[in-house]
């Protein structure tokens, strides 16, 4: 019966370190000052990082000045330098969303608006940073 229950107390313990996320709301924009942006990032039961990002009022990229053809969303790596983890695509300036899973470890996600989503850095002006 002890075995049970340290078992069963073993297993809450482990449920609640790997449902446990961290959130962070990025800075007010100097290039887009309506967007209200947020990200979580969540460690699943394999180490993997989930990344999500939600967006409110994000202008599409081809309003800006200068303009771009998509917002590209990267993470600043523990060990790796900075890694492009995607695109983020507004399809509703009113509410647009990102989610992604990658093995690295980071600590800073921020995004840029690029002329393509393929890129090994930045090139791009830079949106808004934050760190989580």
């Amino acid at each position: 019966m002890k075995t049970i229950y340290n078992f069963c107390t073993l297993m809450m313990m482990l449920l609640l370190v790997t449902s446990c996320a961290t959130k962070a709301t990025f800075p007010v924009s100097d290039l887009v000052p309506a967007a209200d942006i947020s990200a979580k990032k969540k460690t699943d039961s394999n180490k993997n990082i989930t990344l999500e990002i939600t967006c409110k009022n994000l202008a599409s990229p081809d309003r800006l000045n200068p303009s771009g053809n998509n917002y590209n969303v990267w993470v600043v790596t523990k060990e790796y330098g900075i890694k492009n983890v995607g695109q983020l695509i507004v399809d509703n300036a009113k509410k647009s969303s990102f989610k992604t899973v990658t093995p690295f470890d980071f600590d800073e996600v921020f995004i840029t608006v690029e002329d393509q989503g393929d890129l090994k850095y930045p090139t791009g002006r830079e949106i808004s940073r934050v760190k989580i």
